[in-house]
């Protein structure tokens, strides 16, 4: 066979022939595309032409995301945003583009350092690098791009000082370098943009004092400065913004006073300043902001009123001053402003009535009021609007009826509790079947609970415990409900049977403790197959134990104690787990886990056959009797040292979650307090419902004897922390050794069983800063800082609203707390 050899000559003609076919713009963008990473194939087109391109032509025009000038002459667009793509760029390709208007690579996922090839694109007008993963220091000279209107640099892992020259260029409108790891102070010459009107550098590392200068920005109006961690107040400049139109400098460490010149901001439609360390008064010029709309300086050290010029913010659609120490009473005017949709006051020191007008003038969506001092009744008109889904008004001094809340179609949680409101309970659940949430314990109501409960076919959470004349029985349907988790009725005085159980698949906590019930326990609460506790303690139940409630597997608290319950209580493995505490105050009850044993019928009668006397059977009888008693008595006795020896070394410590329960109430939800610390294993988690019906999530540490100081104080920091992106610390049940960490509970699932779910880009931004924010507030926000330590996705978990919360934060400090307290006591 002949073999053909080519000429080295003849093939570099080829390679020659073969690279003019395409055009340099072309050949740039091949070579761009060769640095990328393209799991998508989203440039799929991006291939050299076969034929050679004898016009002038740019052959790429067509490609995806190129765009061109109308005769194809020069790229004036290149777009690459949302195409999956990756990879680092060497920006060596820019050269060749220098009539690029628009350079668009956001949301992608770029990395390494942002190629500063990109500041010879002289004709920029846009440039969105934003949503990549570009990282290390901002290079320097982007003050080249004299024509560029927009950068957008929005989420990325920059870090360094933010690049002083941005303003430079005359023509900037809109600078965004939110949301990466820059530090150090805002350059004051951030203030010198002539014509900016949007700058947006939240959620970094941003230190210092905020530059008085921003008040020269005569043009802007939008800014967010917050999230990050300055030092000082608000500068009185800020008020000379005179375009102003939406202004957030949330957690940001702000102290001192709110500046009076910030009234002079006639254009602002948005005010955050929450979650600052902001003190004094609200000014009074606030209410010559005609324009604003959103309002929330919560979570904040202020005092005083809510000024009576408010009554002037006619626009006004969320008033937020919860988590303060404001005082007074809330201005008359309030209720009239006729756009007003959320009302956020809660856990401050009003007092005085609501405005009796309140939801007559406007369409109320929330209000929330609650942990104030306030008094009178429910404004008659709070749900005229026909959209008010959230009434919070618990602890309280409230009085009166529900007859202006009866016929809400629109609400969805009602939170009443902890105050002094009476008469029948005037819920029609007819009309409220959106209604989940209803809690109208500790109060005075009577006349029952509602017999028509069974209509409202959306109820999860009901408790109207400690209402001690509420009286009635239970309503026949009482468990029929579709989703019912939480019924709660404890000492209401009801009586009456205990009704059947024709479906209860959701119930999973029924407190009916300290009543009147009678009859005996249905068999059929065998259905309830997601029951977790079972409280019906203190009542007149008669009968034997029903063998079939041993098969509910989830039942982890049961309290029979203190009824006439009879027979022998039954082996299922649900009983073993039991503690002899559940069964007392049955006198006709026996077996384990009691320490009386059951004699079978024909023993009794066997043995009094034996004496041929009546009086000889009755001695006996009588002697038995006796040893009963005393050994009933000695076991009561027994039990109740150990519970007061037990308590005695509790502590308790409520960060406001728990306000109304004991060490001794947590350690009951327990199942036992002998068994209480081998319930879980060390280190352990387990979900738990208290006494008073409320679902949390327990977590029990341990120490030794000495340095526990140290742990406690821990603790207390983080009971202490407050951000609505963090899973809360309710309270801290402790010994000398031994400790449980109760947190709130949410339902929701965590990120890691959702991980699957298809999201648009919009609700995956809003995941990922929602995250970002509550480790902003743990690393950066708390002084000292506290390390998250475990973050990932089952460590993300989501509240009622589906925002997402982090879980575990500071779990690993405590747990070195406790290795090297061992260590030091072993």
């Amino acid at each position: 066979m002949k073999i053909l050899h080519f000429h080295p000559f003849l093939f570099l003609f080829m390679l020659f022939i073969c690279s003019s076919a395409a055009d340099p713009f072309t050949e740039a963008l091949i070579s761009l595309k060769s640095e990328l990473i393209d799991p998508s194939n989203a440039l799929n087109n991006w291939v050299l032409p076969k034929d050679q391109n004898p016009s002038q032509k740019i052959q790429s025009c067509s490609w995806v995301g190129v765009r061109c000038n109308q005769n194809s002459t020069k790229i004036t667009s290149l777009d690459l945003s949302l195409k999956n793509l990756g990879g680092f760029l060497s920006g060596s390709q820019f050269n060749q583009f220098v009539d690029l208007n628009v350079l668009n690579i956001s949301h992608n996922s770029f990395s390494g350092s942002l190629p500063v090839g990109i500041f010879n694109l002289t004709n920029l007008t846009t440039l969105d690098i934003s949503r990549n993963n570009f990282s290390g220091v901002f290079p320097y000279g982007i003050s080249k791009l004299q024509k560029l209107i927009v950068l957008d640099a929005f989420s990325n892992s920059f870090s360094g000082s933010l690049p002083p020259d941005v303003c430079e260029i005359a023509s900037v409108k809109v600078v965004n370098f939110a949301g990466s790891y820059f530090s150090g102070p805002i350059p004051n010459s951030y203030g010198l943009c002539k014509n900016l009107d949007f700058i947006h550098l939240a959620g970094n590392l941003l230190s210092g004092y905020l530059p008085i200068e921003f008040g020269q920005l005569k043009t802007v109006t939008h800014m967010e400065i917050g999230y990050n961690s300055y030092q000082g107040t608000i500068p009185w400049q800020f008020g000379n913004m005179s375009e102003l139109r939406y202004l957030d400098i949330a957690g940001a460490n702000l102290s001192g006073t709110i500046p009076k010149e910030l009234g002079n901001l006639v254009n602002l439609d948005t005010l955050f300043l929450f979650k600052n360390s902001l003190s004094g008064m609200i000014p009074n010029e606030f209410g010559n902001v005609s324009t604003l709309s959103s309002l929330d300086l919560s979570d904040n050290l202020l005092s005083g009123p809510i000024p009576d010029s408010f009554s002037n913010l006619k626009s006004l659609k969320l008033l937020s001053v919860m988590y303060n120490d404001m005082n007074g009473s809330v201005p008359e005017g309030i209720a009239k402003l006729p756009n007003l949709e959320s009302l956020l006051i809660w856990d401050n020191l009003f007092s005085g009535t609501l405005p009796q007008e309140l939801g007559m003038h406007s369409k109320l969506k929330w209000v929330d009021v609650s942990t104030n001092d306030f008094v009178g009744v429910i404004p008659p008109g709070i749900c005229s609007g026909g959209e008010l889904s959230r009434l919070m008004l618990f602890s309280n001094y409230f009085s009166g009826g529900l007859s202006s809340i009866s016929n809400c179609s629109s609400l969805v949680r009602i939170r009443l509790e902890d105050n002094l409101f009476s008469g029948d309970i005037d819920l029609d659940f007819r009309i409220l079947s959106d209604v989940s949430y209803v809690d109208l314990s500790r109060n005075r109501f009577t006349g029952g609970i509602p017999y028509d409960i069974f209509h409202a076919l959306s109820l999860e959470h009901f408790s109207v415990s400690n209402n001690t004349n509420l009286g009635g029985i239970l309503p026949e349907k009482a468990w029929s409900l579709p989703v019912l988790r939480n019924f709660s009725a404890s000492s209401c005085n009801i009586s009456g049977n205990f009704p059947e159980f024709p479906f209860c698949k959701s119930l999973s906590f029924i407190d009916l403790h300290g009543n009147h019930l009678s009859g005996s326990i249905p068999e059929s609460i065998s259905v309830c197959e997601n029951l977790e506790t079972l409280n019906i303690a203190e009542n007149n139940l008669s009968g034997e134990i029903p063998v079939k409630l041993g098969s509910l597997m989830k039942l982890k608290f049961l309290n029979l104690s203190y009824n006439d319950l009879s027979g022998s209580i039954p082996n299922g493995n649900t009983f073993k787990t039991m503690d002899s505490s559940s069964f007392l105050g049955n006198p006709n009850l026996c077996g384990a886990p009691l320490a009386r044993t059951c004699h079978h019928a024909n023993g009794i009668s066997e043995g009094m056959e034996l004496g041929s006397r009546r009086n000889h059977k009755v001695g006996w009888v009588l002697v038995l009797c006796a040893v009963v008693v005393v050994l009933s008595a000695l076991l009561f006795a027994i039990f109740y040292y150990r519970r007061q020896s037990v308590n005695r070394h509790w502590n308790m410590v409520s960060f406001g979650g728990l306000p109304e329960l004991t060490a001794s109430d947590v350690l009951k939800s327990f199942n036992s307090i002998d068994t209480v610390e081998t319930l879980y294993s060390s280190n352990s988690v387990c979900k738990a419902v208290l006494l008073s019906g409320m679902t949390v999530i327990v977590r029990k540490i341990e120490w030794g004897a000495k340095g526990s100081n140290l742990l406690i104080d821990f603790v207390n920091q983080i009971g202490n922390l407050r951000h609505k992106n963090l899973v809360r610390l309710l309270a801290f049940c402790y010994n000398k050794n031994l400790g449980y960490l109760l947190y709130e509970y949410l339902p929701n699932g965590n990120l890691d069983d959702k991980i699957a779910i298809k999201r648009d880009w919009g609700s995956k931004h809003r995941l990922v800063i929602s995250i970002a924010k509550g480790l902003c507030y743990l690393h950066h926000d708390r002084r000292p800082a506290i390390p998250h330590g475990d973050l990932k996705a089952s460590n993300i978990v989501f509240d009622e609203n589906m925002e997402p919360r982090l879980a575990e934060f500071g779990f690993k400090t405590i747990s070195a707390m406790e290795t090297g307290m061992r260590s030091f006591l072993t």
